[in-house]
């Protein structure tokens, strides 16, 4: 631990204090000052013998501890407890573990070494630090140049190889054999630990004093991210099974925008899984994962284009394999893509199931042996190829009878039918796949052969198309770029009828590698240009994480990478985003397989020493703080001797202020005060009002939400609201605000029985509450209510609800300033319910809830409309919308237009439906 000052030449002003204590001993208070007065009063004076002649004993150490004070103040006391760590005299180094891990305690850890520094340097010792990630002989220096060394290191993001370290460790050792060596470590055996404590254990044995300072911070980690067709997960590793039980991880999008939060539950596990329950339009929009509360490169996982869900759809010839399903082409590649894509197939005898897929938008067309006929079809799939989308075709008998020029090559016309030079007795295997090849990195089965294939014709730039061959040199999968888009062709049919390639889990991972270039822009080599084919799967670093996990420009030692990278990130490659444009990759932290182990130091032969984790305390304001309350103390003893303060007075007027204080106003007074204020601003504006959920996320939701559509109705409408403001149902007046808009949270507790008649009441004279259960995506016909569902059917109970019914096209709610077909919020999947009013009525009282002026007292929506309504201060939406798009935003915001003019107008709209009728009734 270190206690250091910030000015210590100040604490020469302690040498003062013997001088201040003679002169405030030898200075008497000042004397009483007696206006004379008869004789009878001069009897009653005190003889004057009895005034003092020198400063009290106790008002003299008052004012010296306050000089003290001062002193002290201006020195600057820092206490920085920073471990037990002794000076000493030698030669001392410090090896600093740098890595990931590092990162969520670096400044104690800087802390740590600074003070060890600071001990050092007073005793006159050099210093030398080393970070572990360093491999340079570590040189010593004053205290000075030590520290600035100590500020410039930063945490890296990864794992340093103490190995190579251990090395100039031992050279500084041989150097200086009795020097002092102080590891402050992160406790991980990951990046060779054990060697790294052998050295230092044989630089112990060598008459060098050892000390190891470990971190009580136990590391978590993320691996292994995956976005398949059902769900958005990733593992959470930790390394001590003592560390918390659970870890939330947060999905941001490339804004840096939240999307989402789950949960990974280690029980008693060192793994455990993350599932986010996000649509897949949403899933595909998340860039970064990382750990809430864990600042470190470790913590985060990057998702790159290889990691969207693609929406594939199937189109298969039409045969007797669809009483087969085994001898169908469509059978393997549906079993080949479920697991990774959205898939799309139509119905059997639809007229033209081409252009009924291209409907639906999606990223790959796969044609399993289908041939292109020139009309409208081949002029959809041309532009949709154009445009960017992904053509993979598979060989067959009737691809190899048309002619059709979305293919990559040229097939060889002649002998293009089954048998002849196409079909081999002696199956064919595969060549290993060449550098330039996406499928590069992956292993050429030999358990994969071929019997039958469509030729291509030897042409110029045929090599550079060719991603797959066979090993008699034949193109087996053959690729070209084609406006935005890629023309995939395999040569081979997609059932096990020519190969067995289909059932293979070659056939599997080739297919996620063409998903992932689906929609990448990066334009393929030239024709001829074969060192262009072998720098074109090499990518430029575009983005990389520093040690805390936060994506910056890549530094000056980044290296590029080659496609499908599979090494381990490091100094030459770090952790981060390599490619251009939409075609970058991502490299991890961590690979899948890594796991977190803690180093076992007494195993090793270390006693280690806890890194205290306490935070450097300045006593400046306390001090300073003490010196005013003795000066102020000073100044009242000052007027009490002198008699122009008496002190009974003086404590009688302190307790009377104090007493009035508390009854004149009271907590619940000053309360009820600000209540009453805050009900007058409401009484005098209009104001958009939301009922406090307890959850800040939401209520700062629903403030947003309701100040956009606040400053929207300001300038479309005649109504300019002021600021909206949370309201509690129990406590707040509810009259002053003509709609409230109630998000449903399921672990708010239910309202008392009296706040819920207050609620009823203010429904009854009528006020419209908005309640938003935010669930659509979770609701299913017919399926069990959602706990948000269920949390308002509970509270409704005591609300004495009407019949409701979903909104009619012809609602007056529909028209009451735009026209409207329904009400969307972030999702547009849920329903909107109103109160169902009968078209006449005679006995408004019998209404469980009455309707003041056709006004429904209630509206249900699961839509979540103040997340789609919310915006930053740069007018910038919040939060993704699904399905998504600028429309939906804009109809989100009249439908909350529609909601305020409606409680404001009533059925003034529905009125306007019957001018015509009116008037002739009154003879106009």
């Amino acid at each position: 631990m270190g206690f250091s000052f910030a000015a210590p030449l100040a604490l020469i002003g302690l040498v003062s204090l013997p001088f201040i204590y003679w002169l405030l001993r030898v200075t008497p208070p000042r004397p009483r000052e007696i206006v004379f007065a008869p004789t009878k009063i001069l009897r009653e004076l005190r003889p004057e013998e009895e005034t003092p002649a020198r400063t009290p004993p106790w008002l003299l150490a008052l004012r010296l501890a306050l000089a003290a004070a001062l002193i002290l103040a201006m020195a600057g006391p820092v206490w920085s407890p920073t471990g037990s760590v002794a000076a000493s005299s030698t030669a001392t180094l410090i090896a600093l573990d740098d890595g990931w891990a590092a990162a969520p305690s670096w400044e104690r850890r800087v802390a740590a070494a600074g003070a060890i520094v600071d001990s050092a340097a007073r005793a006159g010792a050099p210093v030398a630090i080393m970070a572990v990630s360093e491999t340079a002989a570590p040189a010593l220096a004053d205290g000075a140049r030590a520290l600035e060394k100590l500020r410039s290191i930063r945490p890296k993001p990864y794992l340093s190889d103490r190995r190579a370290s251990a090395e100039a460790v031992a050279a500084f050792v041989k150097a200086h054999p009795k020097s002092r060596i102080v590891w402050i470590a992160d406790a991980l055996a990951q990046g060779e630990a054990a060697a790294f404590a052998n050295v230092l254990k044989a630089a112990a044995g060598a008459g060098a004093r050892l000390e190891v300072l470990v971190d009580d911070h136990a590391p978590l980690a993320l691996a292994a991210p995956e976005n398949d067709a059902s769900t958005l997960s990733v593992e959470a590793l930790r390394a001590d099974p003592s560390s918390p039980a659970a870890a939330t991880v947060a999905a941001f999008d490339s804004k840096g925008q939240i999307i989402g939060e789950a949960r990974a539950d280690f029980g008693a596990a060192l793994r455990a899984r993350a599932r986010f329950d996000l649509p897949v339009e949403l899933r595909n929009d998340v860039s970064l994962l990382r750990i809430v509360g864990e600042n470190s490169a470790g913590a985060v996982a990057l998702l790159d284009a290889r990691s969207k869900v693609r929406r594939v759809a199937l189109v298969g010839g039409a045969g007797l394999d669809q009483a087969q399903p085994l001898l169908s082409p469509l059978y393997y590649l549906d079993k080949a893509l479920a697991p990774v894509a959205q898939l799309r197939q139509t119905r059997p005898g639809a007229v033209d199931p081409i252009q009924t897929l291209l409907a639906d938008r999606p990223n790959v067309v796969a044609l399993a042996d289908v041939g292109l006929a020139p009309g409208d079809t081949f002029d959809a799939l041309s532009r949709f190829v154009e445009e960017g989308g992904a053509l993979l075709r598979f060989a067959g008998p009737r691809l190899a009878n048309a002619a059709d020029d979305l293919l990559p090559v040229h097939l060889r016309r002649n002998g293009r039918v089954l048998g002849g030079a196409m079909s081999w007795e002696t199956p064919k295997a595969l060549a290993e796949f060449e550098p330039a090849s996406p499928f590069y990195g992956l292993p050429a089965s030999k358990d994969v052969s071929v019997l039958r294939q469509v030729l291509a014709e030897p042409e110029p730039g045929l090599v550079q198309k060719t991603w797959a061959r066979l090993s008699d040199g034949t193109p087996l999968v053959t690729a070209e770029r084609r406006g935005k888009g890629l023309i995939v062709l395999f040569h081979v049919n997609a059932d096990t009828s020519w190969s067995n390639l289909p059932i293979s889990g070659l056939f599997v991972d080739m297919l996620k590698r063409i998903l992932a270039m689906a929609g990448e822009s990066a334009p393929l080599p030239e024709e001829g240009d074969a060192a262009a084919a072998s720098d074109a799967r090499v990518l430029a670093p575009l983005e990389a994480l520093d040690g805390f996990g936060v994506l910056g420009a890549p530094g000056p030692n980044a290296q590029p990478i080659p496609a499908h990278f599979a090494g381990r990130a490091g100094a030459e490659h770090p952790p981060g985003l390599y490619g251009a444009g939409d075609a970058f990759v991502a490299l991890q932290t961590l690979q899948p397989s890594d796991e977190l182990t803690r180093f076992d130091f007494a195993a090793a032969g270390l006693s280690p020493s806890a890194l205290a984790s306490g935070a450097p305390v300045d006593f400046r304001g306390p001090l300073l703080a003490a010196a005013v309350l003795a000066f102020v103390v000073d100044a009242l003893v000052v007027l009490v001797l002198s008699g122009k303060l008496r002190l009974r007075p003086l404590a009688a007027m302190a307790g009377v202020l104090v007493v009035v204080a508390a009854v004149a106003n009271p907590p619940d007074a000053r309360a009820a005060t600000a209540a009453t204020q805050r009900d007058r601003e409401a009484a005098l504006t209009a104001r958009l009002a939301y009922v406090v959920s307890g959850d800040p996320k939401v209520d700062e939701v629903s403030r947003l939400g309701l100040e956009a559509l606040s400053k929207a109705l300001a300038l479309r409408t005649s109504f300019a609201p002021g600021d909206p403001v949370g309201i509690d149902p129990a406590k707040d007046e509810l009259a002053f605000y003509p709609m409230l808009y109630w998000p449903v949270v399921a672990s708010a507790p239910q309202p008392s029985a009296k706040t819920t008649a207050r609620v009823a009441a203010y429904m009854k004279e009528g006020g419209t509450i908005v309640f938003d259960t935010r669930d659509a995506l979770n609701q299913r016909p017919g399926g069990p209510a959602t706990p948000e569902s269920q949390w308002l059917r509970d509270f409704s109970k005591g609300l004495d609800v009407p019949e409701l019914e979903a909104v009619p096209r012809d609602h007056v709610i529909t028209k009451t300033f735009y026209l409207l077909d329904g009400f969307v919020g972030r999702y547009a999947s849920g329903e909107t319910w109103v109160e169902a009013l009968p078209r006449e009525s005679k006995d408004d009282a019998a209404r469980p809830v009455r309707a003041t002026d056709s006004v429904s007292a209630i509206v249900i929506t699961s839509n979540d409309l103040a997340a789609a309504w919310a915006m930053d201060r740069r007018g910038q939406p919040l939060f993704p919308l699904t399905p998504g798009g600028a429309r939906q935003r804009e109809l989100a915001l009249r439908g909350g237009v529609n909601l305020v003019m409606y409680t404001l107008t009533g059925n003034y709209k529905s009125d306007q439906v019957h001018v015509r009728d009116l008037l002739e009734r009154l003879g106009q």
